[in-house]
């Protein structure tokens, strides 16, 4: 079967000479299928069969839970803002269909631009198609909201990966995280659609004399309606229904950050803090299932748990001080229901872990995810207008990286040239004494 396949796809092989473009694109498609066909025979190499391409589709595919749960979710909010099917199982056909609608366009678009892109440069280097977007590609969807307008979210592609990645060489040049690249475009340069408590739920709009409605559905849905109908399941129907009567659809860093904890658990339970099922961006919220995928990550060597875990310490560190200062509502938070809110563990996971824009030392590492957690604390917690700091956080220690790793060097070579130069030391023999002149008559 195996060697079917590779026959088949030799044979659509196109001409890289008549056809560069589509060499190209072929290339990319038949390295993501098979591994190279040449290996190195002699010399001091390490052989492996975890090449670049397979290192960033482990990745992707500890990504995957929480595509599937963070599209049931996009469904689970719709509803329960119209208060309807408000249980987390009931109307289980209708959420997951609303999830897909929704975050297909989102997937499709991110890599139409993204990997479009990446064609286009690998075509004019004349080299094969560059493996980074992967990761990039599977993060982004993630962590916008649900509602992203798709010609801003192409825009934003397009930008993070021409700016950020090919203009400094491609994969493996770039000094800032893709994925994060992208969110803070949309931040800076579209605040309205990424900040406030209208943009989380998914077919919610604010009316122009106040309150919230839904919105109409469609022809999609429509066509979904004609199966659940003759399969005797409920339907979507006309849509349009009016939100429940106080359902703002906050967030709960937003309410923390105007009203305190208290608020907070008026709204969510630890529970539902906890698993997501609150609104948010799409990939940020179940923290159980962010955990399974950076262990995941971890066991296969992918991320380095040095990262993750001393940017715990540095988050912790940052919000006993807080605590113990007080001087506002979101400062007096319990340190620890800091990690319950946000998207801490999944920038921790997989946004800080990026071996490209991360520190490379083992001592660098333990410093710069201790900055990361210490800095990103200060930002979500004493910043006015955005009550998240991870993604400013990371973007900042990024550009940072690089001299961490170059101070611990440093002391590296200057702690081995002491050492070296005691132990010389140690070795020379004393000279002897000069002899005494003999005392002048």
């Amino acid at each position: 079967m195996k060697n079917a396949l590779l026959k088949a796809l030799k044979q659509i092989e196109p001409d890289k000479e008549k056809s560069p473009l589509l060499h190209t694109v072929y290339d990319g498609f038949f390295t993501f299928a098979f591994t190279p066909n040449f290996t190195t025979k002699d010399g001091v190499h390490i052989r492996d069969g975890m090449d670049l391409k397979r290192q960033m589709v482990h990745v992707v595919l500890a990504l995957q839970v929480l595509y599937l749960f963070g599209t049931y979710n996009i469904g689970h909010q719709h509803f329960v803002a119209l208060g309807e099917y408000t249980g987390f199982l009931q109307g289980v056909h209708l959420k997951l269909i609303y999830g897909l609608i929704k975050i297909i366009p989102i997937f499709v678009v991110t890599h139409v631009v993204g990997l479009g892109i990446e064609f286009y440069y690998a075509y004019k280097k004349g080299h094969g198609i560059e493996e980074g977007f992967l990761v990039s590609g599977a993060l982004i969807p993630l962590i916008m909201p649900p509602d992203i307008p798709l010609w801003i979210l192409a825009v934003s592609v397009a930008f993070a990966v021409w700016i950020g990645k090919e203009a400094f060489g491609g994969t493996g040049m770039n000094i800032l995280n893709i994925a994060l690249l992208a969110r803070v475009f949309v931040f800076f340069a579209y605040p309205t659609y990424i900040s406030g408590d209208e943009v989380w739920i998914a077919g919610i709009e604010k009316a122009a004399e106040g309150g919230y409605f839904g919105q109409a559905y469609g022809a999609v849905y429509g066509f979904f309606d004609n199966i659940f109908a003759s399969l005797g399941l409920a339907t979507f129907g006309a849509g349009g229904s009016a939100v429940v009567d106080g359902y703002t659809g906050a967030t709960p860093l937003a309410i923390a950050s105007k009203e305190g904890w208290d608020a907070v658990t008026q709204t969510y339970t630890t529970g539902q803090m906890l698993w997501g099922t609150i609104p948010g961006s799409i990939g940020e919220s179940s923290k159980p299932l962010i955990i399974v995928g950076a262990l995941f990550l971890i066991i296969t060597k992918i991320a380095d748990w040095k990262i993750m875990v001393s940017m715990v310490f540095g988050a912790a560190v940052m919000a006993l001080l807080l605590n113990a200062w007080g001087a506002t509502e979101f400062m007096e938070v319990p340190w620890y229901y800091q990690f319950y809110m946000g998207s801490f563990l999944f920038a921790m996971a997989f946004m800080a872990t990026d071996p490209v824009t991360a520190s490379s030392t083992a001592t660098g590492k333990w410093i710069y995810g201790f900055l990361i957690g210490f800095v990103g604390m200060i930002v979500r917690v004493l910043n006015p207008a955005y009550p998240e700091g991870w993604m400013l956080a990371i973007l900042f220690m990024n550009v940072f990286a690089p001299l961490i790793d170059h101070y611990v060097l440093q002391a590296n070579i200057n702690r081995r040239a002491k050492r070296i130069k005691a132990t010389m030391k140690s070795e020379t023999p004393d000279a002897p004494a000069p002899a005494t002149a003999p005392a002048q008559a």
